[in-house]
């Protein structure tokens, strides 16, 4: 009877546990998870981030990411914000980015697309509606929410605020910005928004209705991304996670000391089980010190990543919009190698985190390696072991289940290690990294990744295989290959230039079998030239600094003020500076700041350019930055075209109206007048 009853007793609590409202449904970060993150902005990327530019993209991003971190998505302080300077939780959400139906509208869309949205949470600090201490006030779903003036800890801004609040007749909250059980001391506070005191029930009751306004079906993100998660004591982040149970959660933890990250882990916890990840900054610097400092052995350093207890819990990267350079700041960044960085980023064990510039500048190669990950079966809790270190390389096995997988190499001096052909075959390889798959694998590779291309494309196809000398054997209409299909060696390359699924498998006693598929789409690119007139402003020089659409139109000069332009051309009796750009998509555009060689004077910013242009610099200026005018209409009248790149998807119509059937190309239309993308043109 005793005996029956301590089964009883431990049945009633395994149904406690998984079907009640437990703690233990809110665990941080799944463990043996083997998704990649997309961090889908940097700073200032205001046309990149756009909901609907990202929600077009929802196809792509979902053959490669699990989860899409996208910044804080309601209106902020300023008109033109990133989001870090937060206003409204509830009921304000046109932002920077769209409006509220555009990003609940790119969260469905990326869900259907198996995809879950990350949010930025920025709690540790908010802004005022008019003067120091007043926050907006906000009605959801019938209860009103306010944080008061109590809700502000006393220390804000270093004595500051109390010290108007005393002046003005306000009180604050009597606690301090408390004490990080990480830091072993004070949490640090961030000058220039009041800083919230977590301790206070009004502070806790607005957080978590916050997000759980946030996880609902009305918008339908997963999980959070914490911002300044060094402002208040690790605990609260315990409590809101097991309030509101997202999927997944990390913390903004930013230092280098992996004892202080696993202390922040542990912080969190409540009833005593983990409920938040972190970002591995610990394995972000040893990447750029390897790099920086061309010592790949620093890769050996430790991380979160590194502690087999706590890997599970480390959400590693390489960059984020913290570190990158920017245009007027030198930052952090990794000064060179970033596909190797990512290389080894994308081998290693963790949840890695792409930044989106890297993303941009070098799609093709990152999704090439996140589909050698997806075959070798890497998740964040796997393991690995050093098979070589040293000043000019660095070897990792990865390995699945104690089963060897993948092996990474990177570093100056790749030719230091090859791992035996009888167990390991090279699938990739670029400037400073190569990767390996085991041939128990048995699996067929392409080197090149699916995508959108303009120029025929050399593909290479491997046999991962125990086999020695096993044959491919592919088709090009997405059908499965057979036997009967056309026949390659392993290592051989076939040429595509035309949309087409291919499909590879390994041929052997007659069967097929470790079939992959890759999808290629080719698009003609269009070329547009943009033209500047200084005369008014009296300009000697001029140079162009650009930015935007799908990352290849930065300037070559990374440096402000980007690149000097001295090719001229004369129309309309005046003098006209251009550059040629260029558009790879539909959706493609470049955004432009024109300055003197020095970098000032300068204009204010042209965005959303997709066609031939003639702009006029104004001698009017907004801001300390000269305007400039769109003269276009007025130097070409309607637009006579000469010659021009065949564009996909761009009809063409007669003056009235009717499209010109299967005359996508506009050199071969008969003379006449037209209307393309909008605009007249005479042919």
């Amino acid at each position: 009877m005793i005996m029956k009853k301590k089964v009883y007793s431990l049945l009633l609590l395994l149904v406690f546990l998984f079907l009640g409202d437990s703690p233990v449904r809110a665990q941080g970060w799944p463990a043996n998870y083997n998704g990649v993150m997309l961090q889908a902005f940097y700073w200032d990327s205001f046309d990149a981030t756009k909901w609907t530019t990202l929600e077009k993209q929802a196809d792509e991003l979902s053959k490669y990411f699990s989860l899409v971190w996208i910044p804080q998505s309601a209106k902020a302080t300023n008109s033109k914000s990133m989001g870090y300077d937060p206003l409204y939780w509830f009921s304000d959400y046109n932002s920077t980015f769209g409006t509220k139906d555009e990003l609940v509208t790119m969260i469905k869309t990326f869900k259907n697309k198996g995809i879950g949205t990350i949010a930025d949470i920025v709690v540790n600090h908010r802004g005022n509606v008019s003067n120091w201490v007043d926050f907006p006030k906000e009605t959801y779903k019938g209860v009103t929410y306010q944080l008061l003036s109590t809700d502000i800890v006393s220390d804000d801004d270093e004595g500051e605020t109390k010290a108007w609040a005393d002046k003005n007749g306000y009180s604050l909250s009597s606690n301090t910005e408390g004490t990080s059980e990480a830091l072993g001391g004070k949490c640090e506070g961030w000058k220039g928004m009041r800083d919230l005191d977590h301790a206070s029930t009004n502070v806790q009751n607005n957080v978590k209705a916050y997000l759980k306004m946030l996880l609902s079906d009305e918008f339908g993100y997963v999980g959070f991304r914490w911002d300044v998660a060094k402002g208040f004591p690790g605990k609260y982040f315990g409590i809101y996670n097991n309030d509101s149970k997202p999927t997944y959660s990390v913390g903004e933890f930013w230092d280098g000391d992996v004892s202080k990250c696993i202390k922040w882990i542990d912080a969190t916890k409540y009833n005593n089980i983990i409920q938040s990840a972190v970002f591995d900054f610990p394995f972000r610097y040893t990447v750029r010190d390897a790099i920086n400092n061309n010592d790949w052995e620093k890769l050996g350093n430790s991380s979160v990543m590194s502690n087999a207890d706590y890997r599970q819990y480390a959400v590693t990267f390489v960059e984020n919009h913290d570190t990158e350079k920017r245009s007027n700041a030198a930052q952090d960044p990794i000064k060179k190698d970033t596909l190797a960085a990512n290389a080894y980023l994308l081998a290693m064990p963790g949840t890695p985190c792409v930044f989106l510039t890297h993303w941009m500048a070098h799609k093709q190669e990152i999704k090439a390696m996140i589909d050698a990950r997806k075959a070798a079966g890497i998740t964040n809790t796997s393991s690995y072991t050093n098979m070589r270190s040293s000043y000019g390389l660095y070897a990792n096995l990865i390995k699945v289940n104690d089963k060897n997988r993948l092996i990474v190499t990177v570093g100056s001096d790749l030719s230091g290690y090859t791992p035996s052909s009888a167990d390991w075959t090279k699938i990739l390889e670029g400037y400073h990294y190569a990767y390996y798959l085991n041939n128990s694998l048995e699996t067929a590779w392409v080197d090149k990744a699916s995508g959108t291309f303009s120029n025929p494309l050399s593909v290479k196809l491997t046999a991962v295989s125990a086999t020695s000398g096993a044959q491919l054997v592919y088709t090009l209409d997405g059908s499965n290959p057979t036997a009967s299909s056309s026949k390659v060696n392993s290592g051989s390359t076939i040429t595509i230039n035309e949309t087409c699924t291919l499909k590879v498998g390994i041929l052997k006693n007659g069967s097929v079998s470790g079939v992959i598929t890759r999808e290629y789409t080719f698009l003609e690119a269009k070329t547009i030239t943009v033209h500047v007139d200084v005369s008014k402003v009296n300009w000697s020089n001029v140079n162009f600094w650009t930015w935007g659409g799908d990352g290849s139109h930065a300037p070559t000069n990374s440096n402000w003020p980007g690149d000097r332009v001295t090719a001229t051309k004369t129309v309309n009796d005046k003098t006209w500076y251009y550059k040629s750009f260029t558009l790879n998509s539909d959706d493609d555009l470049v955004n432009f700041v024109f300055s003197t060689n020095s970098g000032s004077p300068q204009t204010v910013d042209i965005n959303n350019v997709t066609t031939d242009k003639y702009f006029e610099i104004s001698t009017t200026q907004t801001d300390g930055k000269y305007t400039v005018n769109d003269v276009t209409e007025t130097v070409t009248g309607i637009n006579e075209i000469k010659s021009a790149t065949p564009y996909l998807n761009n009809k063409i119509y007669t003056i009235d109206g009717r499209v010109v059937r299967d005359h996508y190309d506009l050199n071969t239309l008969p003379h006449g007048i037209y209307i393309y993308k909008g605009k007249k043109i005479v042919k």
